[in-house]
């Protein structure tokens, strides 16, 4: 499984890098704030709306601490999707949230 830092998914969104971020927490959570342009899929739903996502194109998988975006990378990594987990999740980012 790919793994990228908060820093380094910062620093490409900073570089003006579009990036498609998944945020799996729970409503509430991202209720609290989350990455600009991250789309909330909570984990218990990534198998049901898989379909929502492009084979070809790269997901960035975020949570709170990087546990539940591992288990949904791993979970569509092995249905053939591009994905990376962004290690130490939103406890580790500083960038803006919305």
């Amino acid at each position: 499984m790919k793994t990228m830092t908060a820093k380094e998914v910062e620093t490409q969104l900073n570089e003006g890098k579009t990036l498609n971020i998944i945020d799996v927490r729970e409503t509430d959570e991202v209720a609290a704030g989350k990455i600009p342009g991250a789309v909330n899929i909570p984990l218990g739903l990534v198998e049901f709306r898989m379909n929502e996502l492009d084979k070809s194109k790269e997901y960035v998988m975020v949570c709170r601490s990087g546990g539940r975006s591992g288990r949904a990378s791993q979970f569509l990594e092995s249905q053939g999707y591009n994905v990376i987990n962004m290690a130490g999740g939103m406890l580790d980012w500083e960038g803006k949230t919305e």
